[in-house]
């Protein structure tokens, strides 16, 4: 009997709101109660509701500690490096648009030359405590949130040679910086660790 009275007062104020959608579609008027959005489907308006969105994320299985181990150093890597790889890009847009509103190149070299004095100051002794891995994951997410590789940033900002000086000096400590982001292949953990955290999850 509950049961049967829960639902027909369900009904009722799903009624109720379609009701009120009409009403205030139509007339404009003001209305007490619940107003509720609505859609005109097939000539009846009915109520629209719009959910929160929800994730649902599959629990981690590892096959050995070792495995759950190497994913947890992973997540705390991908959190520390994360946040720098998405100021670039943020910056990056910003002195893209600066850049392409100065009328020479000499114009445009001084102010990448103080966006690098800036940039330096406020980060480089942050960046340089990073350890060999979390460099190169740091390398792969400014490809992600950038769209261009280290080697192409810098040959951008600094010119070719210096990108060939620093793709050189890398490689002797065993970085590529022409290495490109692969969500799908080879970084498929590290997209999955960002979509994470872009989800509060984690």
């Amino acid at each position: 009997m509950k049961l049967r009275f829960f639902l027909w007062f369900l009904g009722l104020l799903f009624f109720a709101g379609t009701l009120k959608g009409q009403i205030t579609t139509q007339t404009n008027a003001p209305a007490k109660g619940y107003v509720f959005q609505g859609v005109i489907f097939e000539g009846d308006t009915i109520s629209y509701i719009p959910l929160k969105e929800v994730y649902v994320v599959k629990t981690k299985k590892f096959k050995s500690k070792k495995d759950e181990r190497r994913y947890t150093r992973l997540v705390k890597y991908v959190k520390l490096v994360y946040p720098y790889a998405k100021l670039a890009g943020q910056k990056l847009r910003q002195y893209d648009v600066q850049l392409r509103a100065e009328p020479n190149d000499r114009a445009r070299r001084k102010i990448m030359k103080k966006a690098e004095d800036e940039l330096r100051a406020e980060y480089e002794g942050r960046l340089r405590s990073l350890t060999f891995t979390q460099g190169k994951i740091l390398i792969k997410l400014l490809d992600r949130e950038t769209n261009h590789s280290g080697y192409d940033l810098l040959k951008e900002l600094r010119g070719t040679s210096s990108a060939v000086i620093w793709q050189g000096v890398g490689r002797l400590f065993g970085y590529n910086l022409k290495v490109k982001y692969d969500p799908l292949g080879e970084d498929r953990q590290i997209e999955q660790i960002v979509q994470l955290i872009e989800m509060g999850a984690i």
